[in-house]
């Protein structure tokens, strides 16, 4: 059952934001912030973690997830340093993902040699 939750969330949060992209006049880049920072308040209401809890990465992989993992990331560090976290907790948090994706989309565009759009 965990595969079906995390297919339907995972779905509804997608077609939520595809009726947004489609339905209003933001630019994609603009979802895309506001997407995290709807995350990271979720997550700072405590509602976002249910939420992982019940559809595993069904909620974790959209952005919205990594607006919560940066909110985590930075409470956890401003726990331990102090006011310091503020500024390295999400760093902190989402180094990981980062570099895979910075690693993966490179290693694409070795093999599939992208071109420019005319």
């Amino acid at each position: 059952m965990e595969y079906v939750h995390a297919f339907w969330v995972g779905g509804l949060i997608c077609a939520l934001v595809q009726i947004l992209l489609d339905k209003t006049k933001l630019m994609p880049g603009r979802v895309m912030v506001l997407l995290v920072c709807s995350g990271a308040l979720l997550s700072a209401l405590r509602l976002y973690e249910p939420l992982v809890s019940f559809a595993h990465a069904g909620a974790s992989v959209p952005l919205l997830g990594f607006g919560h993992l940066l909110f985590q990331g930075v409470k956890e560090a401003m726990a331990s340093e102090g006011i310091l976290g503020v500024l390295t907790g999400g760093f902190t948090a989402s180094a990981a993902g980062i570099s895979a994706a910075l690693i993966f989309g490179y290693l694409a565009s070795l093999i599939f040699q992208p071109k420019m759009k005319e």
